[in-house]
């Protein structure tokens, strides 16, 4: 798979957008968006996710292009969460909890759950038959 392209916080905004409904158009997305600016600033910001390959044209309805993913959410998400743990941490997660704690956006039962989630993928990297291995 080709690297991933750098975007600026609308250019995912949008992007979000289209992970969300699939298949859009501009109009679609322009609707989508939460105090959306004009229709041909979304237009143009589609047009550079485009430009970057983040999405690609499908088909058209009408006069309209239908834009689809180029990009898997899981893989960007974590290119996204690396670059603002890099550059607002240092690379380091447990400031970046420690601040999430401090803004009380982050709980007791969530800090459980992160727990169990890491437990489970332990249990799945020491499980031979968890990688394919027989």
């Amino acid at each position: 798979m080709k690297s991933l392209p750098d975007l600026s916080r609308f250019e995912l905004q949008c992007l979000r957008k289209i992970w969300d409904l699939g298949d859009a158009t501009v109009g679609a997305i322009h609707r989508a968006l939460e105090d959306a600016p004009s229709y041909s600033t979304v237009r143009k910001i589609v047009e550079r996710l485009e430009r970057k390959g983040a999405v690609s044209r499908v088909r058209k309805e009408g006069r309209a292009w239908v834009y689809r993913s180029s990009v898997p959410r899981s893989a960007m998400l974590q290119k996204e969460i690396r670059r603002f743990l890099d550059t607002a941490f240092d690379g380091s997660a447990p400031p970046l909890m420690a601040q999430l704690a401090d803004m009380d956006e982050i709980s007791l039962s969530d800090l459980r759950e992160i727990e169990a989630t890491l437990s489970r993928k332990r249990e799945a990297e020491d499980d031979p038959h968890a990688q394919g291995g027989q």
